[in-house]
C-alpha cells in the first residue's frame, strides 16, 4: 500500500499522485476528480490529503466487516486491556472532531463525547466511519487550505495556530498508529488484517526503495 504526497503545503495544485494498492487493488499513480473518479486532473494538496485519510479509513471498514463482534469488543490484556472497539472509538471521534472544527471554525480534540455504541458495537462502528468517508469527501472537494486556532491539549483555554492540511496529515498519521495497535489486536485474535495495515506512508515508501534496490 501506498500513498505519495506531492502537493505543497500552502495548497497549491500538485500532481495529486496517491495510490494504495491495499485499497484498490493495483499500484501506479492516480489523479482522481473528486466529482467524477473516471477523470484524472491535478489534485490540491488538500485533496490529495483527504484522499489519503478516505483511504485508510475504508482500510478500518474493509478489516471491521468479517472480524466479527466478539474480536471487535474483547479486551486484550497485553495490549494495555484495551479492545480493538475502542481503538475505532477513537479514531472516530478525532474524525468527528476534525469535521466540527471545520464547521466552528476551530479543533479541538479533547471535547469527544467518548460513545460507547461506537466501542461496544462493530456494525455502529462501521456505519460511523463510512459516514465520515460521505463527510470528509464532501468537504475535500472544495476545502481550502486556511488557518485555524487548535485547543490545546495540555493547558485549558490555550490555542495554537494549526491549518486545514497539517490536522489532515495528523488524522492520518493518528489513525494509522492507532491501526498498527489494532492489527496486533486482531491478530492475537486470529485474524489477518492485509500486510500494510498500521504501516505509515514513509515506511511502506522505504520497503518498496529496498525492494526495487534489490532487484
Amino acid at each position: 500500500m501506498r500513498v505519495v504526497f506531492t502537493g505543497h503545503a500552502n495548497g497549491s495544485k500538485g500532481t495529486g499522485n496517491y495510490s494504495r494498492p491495499g485499497i484498490n487493488g493495483r499500484g501506479g499513480r492516480s489523479q482522481r476528480c473528486f466529482s467524477n473518479p473516471s477523470v484524472v486532473t491535478p489534485l490540491s494538496s488538500i485533496q490529495v490529503a483527504t484522499l489519503a485519510n478516505l483511504a485508510v479509513i475504508r482500510q478500518g471498514i474493509a478489516l471491521l466487516s468479517p472480524l466479527g463482534e466478539a474480536r471487535f469488543t474483547a479486551r486484550i490484556p497485553i495490549c494495555f486491556d484495551a479492545s480493538i472497539g475502542g481503538h475505532v472509538r477513537h479514531i472516530v471521534e478525532h474524525y468527528q472532531s476534525f469535521l466540527r472544527g471545520l464547521d466552528e471554525g476551530k479543533f479541538d480534540y479533547e471535547h469527544r463525547p467518548r460513545d460507547a455504541s461506537i466501542e461496544g458495537n462493530a456494525a455502529v462502528a462501521v456505519a460511523a466511519l463510512e459516514d465520515i468517508c460521505v463527510r470528509l469527501r464532501a468537504a475535500g472537494a472544495t476545502l481550502p487550505n486556511r488557518g485555524l486556532p487548535l485547543c490545546a491539549e495540555t493547558t485549558a483555554g490555550e490555542l495554537t495556530g494549526t491549518s486545514v492540511l497539517r490536522e489532515l496529515e495528523f488524522l492520518l498519521s493518528h489513525t494509522i498508529h492507532h491501526y498498527a495497535l489494532v492489527a496486533v489486536m486482531a491478530r492475537l485474535q486470529g485474524c489477518e488484517p492485509e500486510a500494510t495495515f498500521g504501516v505509515a506512508p514513509s515506511t511502506l515508501k522505504f520497503q518498496q526503495s529496498q525492494a526495487a534496490c534489490a532487484r
